[in-house]
């Protein structure tokens, strides 16, 4: 199942809750991330501002360059889809490009849209219920 995460969740998954459960799904194999360029520096850019800890960085950038479960959108197709915040864009142009079938964002102006050509914009808590109901997650 190819996922692209939102920053917040991305981020959020250092300190626990139903973040940390998607990504350790991710890290199992479980899931399959979608990631472009420009997303995965907001990452980076985010995680450094918060300090998170060397050794849960350097895993991170591990499995960044491993790429197992890793699918890298190199040339996202443009798009001007959320109006109230264009750096959502972002998201939306990866999982076109990549395939994906959903966007996990705890972001509002992603939420709302609900859908759009068939991506799915869930929140963690719902993917994790979508995850469950396909019995995909133990």
């Amino acid at each position: 199942m190819k996922v692209v995460f939102d920053t917040n969740v991305f981020v959020s998954s250092f300190f626990g809750g139903n973040p940390r459960k998607i990504i350790d799904r991710w890290k199992t194999g479980g899931i399959e991330i979608c990631l472009s360029e420009e997303i995965l520096e907001e990452y980076l850019r985010v995680l450094g501002r918060l300090q998170v800890s060397a050794p849960a960085l350097a895993e991170l950038l591990n499995l960044f360059k491993i790429g197992d479960n890793i699918v890298f959108a190199e040339t996202p197709k443009k798009v001007a889809i959320v109006p109230e915040d264009s750096t959502d864009d972002k998201f939306i142009e990866c999982a076109l490009s990549a395939g994906a079938g959903f966007i996990v964002s705890g972001d509002q102006h992603l939420l709302k849209l609900g859908k759009f050509r068939g991506i799915k914009m869930v929140s963690p808590a719902q993917f994790l219920e979508v995850i469950a109901d396909q019995g995909d997650f133990s």
